[in-house]
Formats: C-alpha cells, structure tokens, sequence
C-alpha cells in the first residue's frame, strides 16, 4: 500500500483531472484510471530503461482491473520523439486494435509522456491518455498541462497538440531507480517554479538542500505537490497559451532549448540546459535593469548545490541567436523572454535586441 496521497486537481473549463501523489502506489494506477471512466483496452508505451519494474507494475494492475493490456517498448531519450518513430507506433497501435474507447497510457519519463500524448492526440483523431511519470522533471512539469508532441530535427516540440490526461498518477519511489543525473536534472524544474512563481518554495529549496539531495520522500511528495498546484493554476488561466500568462513556465527554456539542440539531442539534458539557461535569462534581466545580481546568484548557488551545471557550452553565439528564432516565443521576427522582476515574479519581455541576448551568455 501507498503511504498516504496528496491530489492536485487540475480545473479546466471543458474538464477536470486529478492528479494523485504517492510512494509505492503503482499498484493503484488500474484502479485509478478506471476512476476516471471505463476502459477495456490498454496501451503502455515505454522504453526499456523503465519498462522493468515500473511499467510492468501498471501493466499489471490494469490487467488485475480486467483490462485488456498491450504494451510498447521505445528506445530512451530524445531521438524517439521523432516523425519517424510516430509513423512506427501509429502502425503497431494500429496493429493491437485500438480505437476511440482505447487508452494510451504514459509510464516514463518526459520523452515518453509527450511521445506518447501525441499518438493519442493524432490517432483516430483523439484518444484518451493516462500518465504515469517516472521521472522528476515529468513529475513536476511535464505531465501536466496538457502540451504534448514530438520535435524537428531543427527544432524542438515544434509538432504537437494539447491533449490533457484523463489523470496523472505519480509514484515518489520511482525516483530511486533514476539514474542520479536525470534526478538532478529534474531539479531545474522545481527550481524554476520558486523563481516565476513561488518565493517560499524557493527559500525552502534554499533550506532543505541536503534532503532533496538525499531524495527524502517526504519532503518531496510535498515539494512535487506544490510544483503541481503551482502549473495547474496556470494551465487553468491559460490552457491553449492563448493570454501569455503560460509563457511564465517558460523561464530559461528559451536559452536552453537552443543549447539542447546545438550540444546534440541527448548530449546536454532538458533541465541541464534549463539550468543555465535560467541563469542567461537571469543575467539578461539584469542587464536590461530589471533586477540586480543578487537574484542571479541565488540562482546559481541553489543550482550548483543540487548538482547542475551553470556555465554555458562551448556553442557558437551566434548560432544560440539563430536556434532562438525558432522558438515558439518569436513574435514577428523578434525574440521575447521570460524575465524575472524579483523573486517569485516573472514577465514575457519583448523587443530584446540581440547584442543584449549575446551578452548575457557570458559571466
């Protein structure tokens, strides 16, 4: 049994969706789904470095809630969030029979969540989704919200849809079976809610350094939680990223997203490149007067105290100038970032000139 569960619900205007927060609760997640509506037929997708235990785990409990499971194991990492690799699953799920009442179900890290949202967004134009997230970064950010898809070989999630899950379901002990790098790069995230939105969490990050460290499950059921309630409430005011106010979850993805792309897909991880990519957005915040240094900093000292990186790649500039263009925040041709104005507050700032965004590259 699960030690006790926190629920995040997720209020939106066309529906709602729980989210559960647990230890040892993948045994529950066939009888949550059903929670959340009948189903007969089951697709996991995974990939092989969670496929045992954990997928097998939700393949079980489904099975036990008579649910007709069919399971899909993909290659880990980026690469698999591919045209080519979608072409591939829409076959195999095309091939297990699927159809409008079937259910995808995500049991994985990021790449897997947004992978396998998007076959269920495109095939038979729509079908439901579960998540089941395995790693901290989808824990806290990726698994909710809705925003799935896979990349361009230029661009990154530039080909996807919005298709919210018809729940999450959230094991704390799967962390302990990721590798130590993945977990700290999952940190970025958590990190990123104190600066945009949350100056308590960040000061109790600042506190409790050594516990997150150990990955103590008890803080950071909480932690997970409040990272959660923080993205629901804005994908509740913002679900299609239709006002801006979504953007804000944005903070430092700009920067790293063009260092992701250009280090190689895989090379550099998702919330590495987020880490500094924070501290570049930060630096550029300061440069156009919006706050001083000692945020920075703080910044960089929590950053290097959960174990991630915070200098910049050896990447060309003016390559980092072009990758950008191809962010979703470009507007007319011009480059936007996501800024803070003091701790816990950020704002999409527009017309930033290049020379600007340069230097914020360097210390």
């Amino acid at each position: 049994m699960s030690k006790t569960n926190e629920t995040v619900r997720v209020e939106l205007a066309e529906r709602s969706y729980d989210i559960r927060i647990g230890e040892n609760n993948l045994a529950e997640a066939g009888s949550f789904l059903l929670e959340q509506g009948r189903a007969t037929h089951a697709v996991v997708l995974t990939d092989s470095h969670v496929e045992e235990p954990h997928a097998h785990k939700v393949a079980e409990s489904l099975a036990a809630q008579d649910v007709n499971v069919d399971m899909i194991v993909v290659e880990p990492g980026e690469p698999s969030k591919s045209i080519e690799a979608a072409a591939g699953l829409w076959d195999a799920v095309l091939e297990m029979g699927a159809d409008r009442r079937s259910v995808v179900v995500a049991v994985g890290g990021g790449v897997i969540g947004d992978l396998a949202g998007f076959i269920a967004a495109t095939y038979a134009r729509g079908i439901r989704f579960f998540q089941v997230p395995t790693s901290l970064l989808a824990q806290v950010d990726s698994s909710v919200g809705g925003k799935v898809g896979i990349n361009l070989p230029k661009a990154k999630n530039m080909v996807g849809a919005f298709l919210q899950p018809i729940g999450v379901l959230i094991d704390t002990r799967t962390l302990d079976t990721l590798d130590s790098r993945e977990y700290r790069a999952g940190m970025a995230e958590v990190v990123k809610y104190g600066v945009i939105l949350d100056a308590a969490l960040f000061e109790q990050l600042e506190a409790e350094v050594g516990r997150i460290n150990a990955g103590d499950h008890d803080l950071l059921r909480g932690v997970i939680a409040q990272c959660c309630r923080l993205k629901a409430d804005v994908v509740r005011q913002d679900e299609r990223e239709t006002t801006g106010l979504r953007a804000v979850l944005n903070y430092g993805h700009t920067f790293g997203h063009a260092f992701e792309a250009l280090a190689g897909y895989g090379q550099l991880l998702h919330g590495e490149g987020v880490a500094i990519g924070m501290l570049c957005a930060s630096r550029l915040a300061e440069r156009l007067g919006r706050i001083d240094s000692e945020l920075t900093d703080r910044q960089e000292r929590l950053l290097t105290a959960v174990g991630l990186p915070t200098e910049v790649p050896d990447v060309d500039p003016d390559l980092v100038l072009k990758k950008m263009m191809h962010d979703k925040k470009v507007e007319h041709g011009r480059l936007r970032f996501v800024l803070p104005s003091r701790l816990g507050h950020v704002e999409l700032v527009g017309d930033v000139e290049p020379q600007d965004v340069l230097a914020s590259l360097k210390r």
